[in-house]
Formats: structure tokens, sequence, C-alpha cells
């Protein structure tokens, strides 16, 4: 646990630019308007062949031009999911207005979270191994297969020489990214660190998979209306793909970089449930140790809060347990704050949620203006705002709550300020 002369000593970490790539656009700006707008990314699969699955819908990254953030020899070697983490740190790194020089290089770090990692490209080796041999594989098979390329990729191209590293804890894995990250710089590791997620997973194998375990919605007549979180009829999640990469720095680096500070980053938690593979522990336990972490990280209570970015995926035992650890952990305040799920419009991102959902999650503190969870038509709980089908507008709007849980029972919970 973090002891209040623990944060009074450790380096304030600031949050100076994000850049995303998801089903809503290729920028934060994009992202952020559509939210807004409470218009879903989520429509029949056609980038793959769906004939015979149970599951036909999902949330693509549609109309991505690879040339516009890299040259042919990286687009061709790498994964769809490192392409997309390599736009995102671009945007982001413009964002913040980082160029990484000889100077910062050795303290700039890069954590890339995933929960699935290159899996398009991983099948497409075994198919042109089984169809044209061994002889037909690529050199670089064996590394732009690898859960690291993402990291990898955008460290040569910036030319960080930090620490690169990937993170893959299901879909909590671009929070414990984030979460590693800003440990790092509290700690003296590094000054600065690239940290988010990427994932590109809308495959027939994670479709046919993921829908045979029955965690997908099958509302293949009307993609938009699929994904419901905390809505009595919802009936599974929606698969999708995307990236979003943060640029964290230490206060004192940014302010001598003349850097913008968007939001600061006060707390982070990380748990696991040991109770199942696919499903929440039944009382939340986990979870709640989770965000209980986070806010005490944060030298805050439940108290604090003023919205919350759950992790909301449309499953049935997922929303039923957050909202009991949100009316656990924060107790009556979760009555009084709102409370939505940007997975509603984007689908599930997988690895690249947390990190999404963050982004979301400070564009909130810096505008006042929350995000709908569209499609929450008759709410499990009456009691808690889910900010259903239409933004809403809060004015003072100064700590956010981004909650991340995964299978594997993973989770965790992110904490940011507004500055």
């Amino acid at each position: 646990m973090t002891s209040a002369r623990d944060r009074d000593a450790r380096r304030r970490v600031m949050v100076t630019g994000y850049g995303a790539v998801t089903p809503l656009g290729h920028s934060v700006e994009e992202t952020w308007t559509a939210m807004l707008a409470g218009r879903s990314g989520i429509d029949i699969v056609d980038a793959i062949d769906v004939t015979g699955l149970a599951v036909r819908i999902g949330g693509q990254v549609r109309g991505f031009t690879p040339s516009r953030y890299m040259p042919p020899q990286v687009s061709r070697r790498a994964d769809p999911y490192a392409q997309y983490a390599l736009a995102a740190a671009l945007g982001a790194c413009e964002h913040a207005g980082l160029v990484v020089d000889d100077r910062l290089a050795p303290r700039v770090a890069v954590i890339i979270g995933s929960g699935y990692g290159p899996v398009g490209s991983i099948y497409r080796a075994a198919h042109t191994l089984r169809d044209k041999g061994p002889r037909a594989i690529s050199p670089f098979a064996q590394v732009t297969t690898a859960m690291d390329s993402a990291a990898a990729e955008i460290s040569m191209r910036l030319g960080t020489q930090g620490p690169s590293r990937a993170q893959s804890t299901a879909c909590a894995s671009g929070a414990d990214a984030v979460g590693a990250g800003m440990r790092m710089i509290s700690h003296g590791e590094a000054d600065i660190v690239l940290v988010g997620g990427a994932d590109a997973c809308v495959t027939a194998v994670d479709l046919a998979g993921s829908g045979n375990a029955g965690a997908l919605s099958r509302r293949n007549d009307n993609p938009t209306a699929a994904c419901r979180p905390f809505d009595a009829h919802r009936d599974g999640f929606v698969m999708s793909e995307g990236a979003a990469v943060l640029v964290l720095e230490a206060a004192e680096v940014a302010e001598v970089r003349g850097a913008t500070a968007l939001a600061e980053l006060v707390g982070y938690g990380a748990s696991s449930d040991a109770h199942h593979w696919t499903a929440p522990h039944p009382e939340g336990r986990g979870a709640c140790l989770a965000v209980e972490a986070a806010l005490h990280d944060a030298g805050i209570t439940g108290e604090d809060v003023d919205y919350v970015n759950a992790h909301g995926t449309g499953t049935l035992l997922n929303d039923a347990t957050e909202t009991a650890v949100l009316h656990r952990v924060l107790g009556d305040r979760v009555t009084r704050i709102p409370v939505s799920s940007t997975k509603s419009m984007t689908g599930h991102m997988i690895g690249a949620a947390g990190a999404v959902e963050l982004v979301a999650s400070i564009q909130v503190l810096r505008t006042g203006d929350v995000p709908p969870t569209i499609n929450c038509d008759e709410p499990i709980d009456p009691d808690i705002n889910f900010v259903p089908h239409q933004a809403q507008h809060h004015q003072g709007m100064r700590i956010a709550v981004s909650n991340s849980f995964g299978f594997g029972g993973h989770n965790a919970a992110l904490v940011v300020r507004a500055v």
C-alpha cells in the first residue's frame, strides 16, 4: 500500500498528449466527437470472410491508410495492431509537442499493452507455411508475430532508448501499461513514457472462439444496438480493434519542455480474481481490490470521485458485478455522479480499451462533457446515472476513475485529476 509519505516523495506524473485509432475515427478528436454524438462504430464485419460464423459484427478500424504514418517497409512487416499503435503514438507525440532528441532518448520508455497481439500475422504465417512451405516464411516473421512488436516499432521510429516492452493482461492490458509507465516515472526510472494499448483481433478465429464461449452479442441484424452496457437486455460484448497511446511525463520535465499538462495521473491499482478464466468473481472481489487500491494510491476516497468510465462490456455477469462493485467502493457517491461506458459505441477493443477509455476520462475532466452509454434503454440499476443515450454536461469535474477488468481475472483501475 502507498503511504502518504511515499506519495509526497514520488514524482508527479502528467499526461501531456494522446493519440488514438478506433472504430470511431483515426484521431482523438474524431473519436471524441463521435462519442459525444452517441455514434456507434459497430457494423457487419467486411474485412474478413464471416460466412458460417454465429457472430458477424464487430468494431473495425475503417479507411486506415498505413502510408500516412509509416514507410512501406514498415507497413509490409507490421501487423495491423502494431500499425495502429504506431499511428496513435505519432499522434500522441504531435499532441504533446514531443521530439525525442539525443538528450531525451535514454530517459524515454515505451510500454504497449495488448491482449491478443499480432494474431492476424500469426494466422497468415501459419497458412503460408501450410500452403507454400518454409521457404515462403518471411525472415521478419519471428519478430513481427511477437507481442512486443508494437513497442519495438514505436521505439525504433521515435528513437527512444529507455526500456521498451509489452504488457499483456487481457482486457486490462492498456490500463496496466499506463500504470506501469506511471510507476517508472514516479520512481525515477524514466522521465517520459509512451504508454497505451492496441489490438486487431476482429478475426474469424477470435470471433468464433469468443462467440463459442458465449461472450459475444449475436445481434447480427442490428449491429449498432448490439453493445448494451448496463441494459437489462444485454447479451454480450462486441469484438473491436484499435489503439491509443498517451505521453506521460514527470511534472518537472514537462515544465522544462514547456509542455501543456492535460491531466495528472494520480492513482493505479491492480489485482487478480483468482476465480475463473472468463467469469468475474461473483462478489467482485478482485475488482474491488483494484479500485480501492487506485483510490488509496491517489490519496482520495470514493467521495472525491466525479466520473467513472466503467469497464461496461455489455455481458450479463460483468455489468451486474461492476455495478455492485461501484456501490461498495463509492458508497452513496455512485448515485450522484455520471457513470458511462464508451464501449457501447466503440465495442470492446481488448488491450486498447483501457487506454482509449482513459483518454475519454481526461476529456471529460477537461470539458465537463460526459459521453453517453448508448443502447441503455432499461438500466439494470435505476439509482445510477449511466448517461443513457445522450451526452451530458457536468460542472466541476475534478477526479475520474477508469476501470478495466479482463479474462483471466485481471483487474486494473486508474485515477486522473484535472489540472
